[in-house]
């Protein structure tokens, strides 16, 4: 049983996840909405939306904490300059997550997951 078990495994060692949320991260960022499967979205709105919150301020730290949780200078600048100044006003909920259809191959449940 899971009970209040922190976060989904994804079928993946926690290395490969690390990987497989940093750069769908990269992603939504760098084109602001990405379609996935159901359960990486909602793994990932968490991740983003955390790291669009330490953005908001904007300071050298900011890009430091950025930087190391991503690895990528474009991404990093754009969200710290770009995206997250959008988002000063509003408490959370950067994200939206929305279901599109059952993918053919394994019957996965698709959504696509958008900055707000």
């Amino acid at each position: 049983m899971r009970h209040k078990h922190g976060y989904r495994k994804l079928g993946r060692t926690s290395s490969h996840r690390g990987a497989l949320l940093k750069n769908m991260a990269i992603a939504i960022i760098k084109y602001e909405k990405i379609e996935t499967t159901v359960p990486k979205a909602k793994e990932l709105r968490g991740y983003v939306e955390k790291l669009i919150t330490k953005a908001g301020k904007g300071d050298f730290n900011a890009h430091r904490t950025i930087f190391a949780a991503l690895q990528d200078k474009e991404c990093t600048k754009k969200l710290v300059e770009e995206i997250a100044p959008r988002y000063l006003q509003r408490n959370g909920g950067y994200t939206r997550i929305t279901k599109t259809r059952i993918r053919k191959g394994d019957a996965a449940p698709m959504a696509f997951l958008e900055l707000v």
